[in-house]
C-alpha cells in the first residue's frame, strides 16, 4: 500500500494519505452526503459543532464491530485560522474527522508558502494542487467543509468544486442553501 492508493472500506472508497507505523490516514474518495457544520448560526469551533457529533457517534456506527476495531481514535489539533485569527478551539478525540486547513494543504499539495502570505491568497489558496483537492458528489465537482475555522467563529473553512482552498470559509448553517459536502478522514490499523 502507498499514498494515494484507493482502498475499500465500510461502504465507501478511501485515499490514503499517510501511512506510518502500521496505520494509515484515509479520506473518502468522494463527497459522501452534503451536511451542514452545526444545527444552528452561531459561533461554534469544532468542538462542539453537530457534524463532529454526527461524524463520531452515527457515522461511526454505520460500521461493523470488526470495521471499527480498525479505526483509531486520535487527538487532533485545532489551529486557529491563520488569516484571520479566528479561534480553531480545544484539542479533540476523534475516531471520525474533517481535515483542517494545514492538513488539505499537506496532503493534497504543499502551499506552504501560501499559507504564510497574505497578499493575493487573503481569500482562498488557488495553485496547482487545485486539481488534487477536486471532489465529486454524484457526478459534479462540488465543495466540501473542513474542520478549521473561516472568517469568523460562524465559518468554517471549505474546498471549493474548483479544488481552491476557501480560507474565508461558508456560514456554518442556513447559507449557501445546500449545506457543504462531507468527506469523513479517519486513521485506520493496516491488515496484516
Amino acid at each position: 500500500m502507498a499514498k494515494d492508493d484507493i482502498i475499500s472500506f465500510g461502504n465507501y472508497r478511501w485515499r490514503m494519505l499517510d501511512i506510518k507505523e502500521g496505520k494509515a490516514l484515509v479520506i473518502t474518495e468522494d463527497i459522501i452526503a452534503l451536511r451542514w457544520y452545526n444545527n444552528a448560526f452561531v459561533e461554534i469551533s469544532w468542538a462542539e459543532c453537530e457534524l463532529r457529533n454526527y461524524l463520531n457517534h452515527e457515522f461511526y456506527n454505520s460500521f461493523n464491530q470488526v470495521e471499527k476495531a480498525r479505526i483509531i481514535t486520535v487527538i487532533n489539533s485545532n489551529p486557529d485560522n491563520p488569516w484571520f485569527k479566528t479561534k480553531g478551539g480545544i484539542d479533540t478525540m476523534d475516531s471520525i474527522f474533517l481535515l483542517s486547513i494545514e492538513e488539505v494543504c499537506r496532503y493534497f499539495g504543499d502551499s506552504k508558502e501560501n499559507m504564510l502570505t497574505k497578499g493575493k491568497q487573503k481569500w482562498l489558496i488557488d495553485d496547482e494542487n487545485n486539481r488534487e483537492r477536486q471532489a465529486k458528489f454524484g457526478s459534479e465537482y462540488h465543495w466540501w467543509r473542513l474542520r478549521s475555522p473561516g472568517y469568523y467563529g460562524r465559518t468554517s473553512a471549505s474546498v471549493n468544486a474548483n479544488g481552491n482552498v476557501y480560507v474565508r470559509g461558508n456560514g456554518v448553517f442556513g447559507k449557501p442553501k445546500d449545506s457543504g459536502g462531507i468527506r469523513p478522514a479517519l486513521w485506520l490499523k493496516l491488515e496484516d
